[in-house]
């Protein structure tokens, strides 16, 4: 069996102050790009992955036998992977896959809110499981003693795409290192007052009516506002050591931000923009002598894909023998 998930792109948390009840709420667009794994039955439990995605993926394989009695022999390969630390949701994408991947091997009719429950994700957010399941462009409610509601879910244009720059920098922080920041901010009132006015009154209603210019005015600025929320703990608005690409990405896109903590940056863009944006990218990393990677954000309108390899196999075949007639 093959899975396949996006990227997630996180744009922000609206109130880690729970000034109704709700604390945080999350906004995140799904992107091409993510994990590809393969998950088949087993003598024993095989992981074929580096570092932590071992870890990710035997820790999902335990806790789906812990509730679902789903055994552990299990061959699970990672083909392609998310960094990680990077902003990009890897940890959410990846235990979702193999938790899914376990569940459609043995017939359980369980929804992805409910793996994500077992896993313990949506703590802080439910972005990266909505981006998982319906791709697009997702917020959810906040959180309540559960899993975040949805409360909204948009294809993203497919004319839109993300300049994203990855530098050779400090990760962000690992979930563990999270905690006691998460736990701890209570963030502003007034500032989660605007960006809730800035989702409701201008983000949504320029991302319906295809509006670039007005949508990534109001991204950045909600970026900002977010920044305030953390600046305690990781030096101002954005982390000091991205701003340098940040003030790139402000001249030259419709809108910017940090993904997560970081230190993935992203500016909005047309597609077609990519090809002349990317080459000023690179000029301009390597003028101010910051190593990174350059690469295109293509947004994903779908969740994650499973199906078995012998499907994917034809499929890929088809595509092949179509391209060549």
């Amino acid at each position: 069996m093959i899975i396949r998930t996006p990227r997630r792109l996180h744009l922000g948390l609206i109130d880690p102050s729970a000034t109704f009840g709700r604390r945080f709420g999350s906004l995140g667009v799904a992107l091409e790009g993510g994990y590809e794994i393969k998950i088949v039955e087993s003598d024993s439990m095989e992981i074929a992955a580096d570092g932590e995605d071992r870890e990710t993926i035997e820790f999902a394989i335990k806790r789906m036998n812990s509730y679902y009695e789903t055994g552990v022999n299990y061959l699970v390969e990672v083909r392609k992977a998310i960094p990680r630390h990077v902003g990009l949701g890897s940890t959410t994408q990846l235990s979702l896959a193999v938790a899914s991947g376990i569940a459609r091997l043995r017939n359980l009719n369980v929804s992805v809110e409910e793996l994500a429950k077992v896993l313990g994700r949506g703590k802080n957010g439910g972005a990266g499981i909505y981006s998982f399941k319906y791709g697009g462009f997702v917020i959810d409610g906040g959180v309540k003693g559960g899993i975040p509601p949805l409360i909204f879910r948009e294809d993203f244009p497919d004319s839109w795409a993300f300049l994203l720059i990855i530098p050779e920098l400090e990760p962000g922080l690992d979930e563990e290192e999270e905690k006691p920041v998460m736990a701890g901010v209570v963030g502003r009132v007034d500032v989660a007052m605007e960006i809730s006015h800035r989702i409701l009154l201008g983000l949504l209603p320029a991302l319906k009516e295809r509006d670039v210019k007005t949508f990534g005015e109001h991204l950045s600025a909600i970026q900002s506002l977010v920044g305030k929320h953390f600046e305690a703990y990781q030096g101002g608005e954005f982390r000091e050591d991205i701003k340098l690409i940040l003030d790139f990405l402000a001249q030259k896109t419709y809108g910017y931000g940090q993904s997560s903590w970081g230190p993935t940056v992203y500016g909005l863009i047309l597609k077609s923009e990519f090809a002349r944006l990317s080459a000023e990218a690179h000029d301009y990393l390597r003028e101010h002598g910051i190593r990174a990677r350059v690469e295109l954000g293509l947004p994903r309108n779908k969740g994650a894909e499973i199906a078995g390899e012998n499907v994917f196999l034809e499929r890929l075949l088809k595509n092949v023998m179509g391209g060549e007639s």
